[in-house]
């Protein structure tokens, strides 16, 4: 019979084989590289939008419903939230169509159109109400807001009537959003 060996208190410890090292090595470099590849494609860029003001578009009809281009000056301004105004359009001649910003926080617009022909001039105010909501893409991108229109007041020395066209007010620049009815009989 062999004698047992004695137990030695530091025993050494052994080696993994090669083929081993070989099979881990095998298993670990294909999960890196997907791991590797789904960061890659996680950090992406994203196309923010140049400009992400977004602006409401309005449409030129006669009193009858017919497109027009109005062939006086057209000038719109607001008040902005310091109590100063602002012109957002400055004298147009031959309007058909114009876009004009909203207001990023404020329940409501207030616009002043000023309409001079030869020999007249005058006025109207217009109120926007709308619902005011952000609009975020992308933690690379600045916040944007966009709008849900819930009605429109007006004054009518020259503007007969205003209809909402589209309620919602974002990116999309393909649809008017009002159609302002100018009066042409006297």
């Amino acid at each position: 019979m062999i004698p047992a060996s004695p137990r030695h208190p530091r025993r050494m410890l052994r080696r993994p084989p090669k083929d081993l090292l070989l099979r881990l090595a095998f298993f670990l470099f294909p999960v890196a590289a997907v791991v590797t590849a789904v960061l890659t494609v996680a950090c992406s860029s994203v196309d923010c939008p140049v400009q992400n003001a977004v602006y409401t578009i309005y449409k030129v009809c006669d009193s009858h419903g017919n497109p027009i281009s109005l062939g006086d000056t057209l000038t719109v301004t607001t008040s902005c939230s310091d109590g100063n105004d602002s012109v957002l359009l400055n004298k147009n001649v031959n309007t058909s169509t114009f876009n004009l910003p909203i207001s990023y926080n404020e329940p409501a617009d207030t616009l002043v159109f000023y309409i001079k022909g030869e020999g007249w001039e005058t006025f109207d105010s217009v109120i926007v109400s709308k619902d005011n909501f952000p609009h975020f893409e992308s933690v690379d991108c600045n916040i944007s807001f966009f709008h849900t229109i819930t009605g429109v007041r007006w004054t009518r020395n020259i503007i007969d009537s205003i209809v909402v066209n589209n309620h919602q007010v974002n990116y999309d620049l393909s649809k008017e959003h009002f159609h302002i009815y100018f009066r042409t009989d006297n």
